[in-house]
């Protein structure tokens, strides 16, 4: 995992449900260039997110990002359209064991979503929980992730951190 991440923040608010994430409709999909073509189209306000996302860009949500289904595609899409991590007041339980078992970074951060607008600039070190809103200089701190998140999103998700412990 890399140690800091920074980019322009994407800012959407609370209940951002795997749906907006990544539609139902695509579930046909299996390669994930294709499915990042639609990463984020039904959140309102991020509509063009596929258009303009950068790599190292992040995702700053509010309460419960990720609920509905326990569909993969919601976090594979946003890893392949080069989001470094999302940062959230909270997750939605099956979104954040997706996340880590894929080796995709979170990092819980109450009230994250009211300190920043979309087009900010971004740090944010997962291993302290510091996140900086590098338009406005402010500093929050939001819950570390564990040893154990980082070894996984070291190995390349859950998958190859079993069998490296083989």
């Amino acid at each position: 995992m890399t140690e800091i991440f920074e980019g322009v923040a994407w800012v959407c608010g609370d209940d951002i449900d795997t749906d907006q994430i990544y539609h139902g409709q695509y579930l046909p999909l299996t390669d994930p260039k294709e499915m990042a073509k639609h990463a984020m189209e039904y959140v309102p306000g991020l509509e063009d997110f596929v258009s303009k996302v950068k790599p190292g860009d992040v995702v700053v949500a509010g309460k419960n990002f990720g609920c509905g289904s326990s569909r993969e595609h919601a976090v594979i899409c946003l890893a392949e359209n080069g989001v470094s991590c999302v940062v959230a007041s909270s997750f939605a339980r099956i979104f954040y064991r997706n996340a880590v078992n894929l080796g995709f970074p979170v990092l819980e951060c109450p009230g994250v979503n009211k300190h920043f607008k979309s087009g900010d600039g971004i740090r944010v070190n997962p291993k302290t929980g510091e996140v900086e809103n590098l338009s406005s200089g402010e500093k929050l701190q939001g819950k570390p992730v564990s040893g154990l998140e980082e070894e996984i999103a070291r190995a390349g998700g859950l998958l190859e951190y079993l069998r490296k412990r083989e």
